[in-house]
């Protein structure tokens, strides 16, 4: 295993997140520079610590993992897209509070969108403990987990500016496109997963 693919490997992992990051900056009224940066942080976090997480538990873990992780992470982003489908259309009546309105419970969002984009890393955690056994692992675990995680960092915070961007565009939409994206994330989990 080449430093190159541990980077695709990232790139792979930090595709869910990267969308998720898109849609919040598309959604959330103060997506600014240290916002986005905390959000991108808590998605490499997540993506960082996984691997990890699956390293140690190995096989034993892993055979589990996989197979609730699809249903789990699509529960997760079925919940979060379908509240933000439903705010956009509660909201409705009072257009100018519906783009881009602060929501509650920020904190608690963003940490069930990390884990939920981060199950899929516990089994590269496993594919890791495996390459390193069998000497294909160009470096330790710690430092492969580490370039997963400043990968996703990387893509997740550019996103978010990208959606920041977006979102002046999609004005009404945006809630509305941003939970479907979500469900749409959450349904390619599940499908991928079986």
């Amino acid at each position: 295993m080449t430093v190159w693919e541990i980077l695709l490997i990232g790139c792979a992992l930090a595709a869910d997140a990267v969308a998720v990051s898109l849609t919040d900056g598309m959604t959330e009224k103060d997506m600014r520079l240290f916002k986005a940066a905390g959000r991108a942080g808590a998605f490499a976090l997540f993506q960082f610590v996984m691997p990890l997480v699956g390293y140690c538990c190995g096989a034993l873990f892993s055979a589990f993992v996989a197979s609730v992780a699809p249903a789990l992470s699509f529960c997760l982003l079925l919940l979060i897209g379908g509240m933000m489908i439903f705010e956009c259309f509660r909201s409705a009546n009072a257009p100018h509070e519906r783009f881009r309105k602060k929501k509650k419970g920020g904190a608690a969002k963003l940490l069930a969108e990390a884990f939920a984009t981060s199950i899929d890393a516990l089994a590269v955690g496993v594919t890791l403990l495996a390459a390193e056994q069998s000497g294909a692992l160009p470096f330790g675990v710690l430092s492969s987990s580490l370039i997963i995680g400043a990968v996703t960092f990387v893509l997740s915070f550019a996103a978010a500016l990208v959606g920041k961007r977006a979102g002046a565009y999609l004005a009404d939409q945006a809630g509305v496109f941003g939970g479907v994206i979500l469900i749409f994330i959450g349904v390619k989990i599940l499908i991928g997963g079986f």
